[in-house]
């Protein structure tokens, strides 16, 4: 008899665990749905193990799959969200010349009080630093209109930045 494959993942939860869960909070900040999310990816994770061409887990995957579940979980509060919303943003100048820097903690709170989707969009290119293309496969959508999200949420950024700044003046 065979042993069950997941097994072998037993091995790197407790080295992975941290790991996982501090990438998704870090990004999320709330702690309940980065360990929904944390839960999600070590069940995924037993999933994958137990296919014949199961992936080489390792906790460098183990936080790409966090990061899809993350993207899915941005993309279904989106859902939620525009089931919702009955008006459109408008949208914004497309000029870009801000080079201030920014006060991690007001940053934080303004990116957490963004909509779902431009704070999906930051997060994964200005903190997790992917390329625009990467950022659109997470998001499901295509380059260009990932481009303009993008637009849409530095602008939308710029705007509680500043308007926090007034108010903690």
């Amino acid at each position: 008899m065979r042993p069950d494959p997941a097994f072998a993942l037993l091995g790197l939860y407790e080295t992975a665990l941290p790991e996982v869960y501090g990438y998704l909070l870090s990004r999320c900040g709330d702690r309940t749905l980065a360990e929904e999310l944390t839960s999600e990816t070590f069940l995924g994770a037993v999933a994958a193990c137990r296919k014949d061409d199961a992936p080489a887990v390792n906790v460098a995957w183990l936080i790409g799959v966090a990061r899809h579940k993350l993207a899915d979980h941005w993309r279904r509060r989106e859902r939620e969200d525009r089931g919702l919303r009955l008006v459109h943003d408008s949208e914004p100048d497309v000029s870009d010349p801000w080079d201030e820097r920014l006060d991690a903690l007001r940053a934080r709170q303004v990116l957490e009080s963004l909509a779902v989707p431009h704070r999906a969009a930051l997060t994964l290119r200005y903190v997790d630093g992917l390329p625009v293309a990467g950022v659109a496969e997470h998001l499901g959508r295509t380059v260009h209109a990932t481009e303009a999200l993008l637009t849409r949420a530095k602008a939308a950024f710029r705007r509680g930045y500043q308007e926090k700044e007034g108010r903690d003046a």
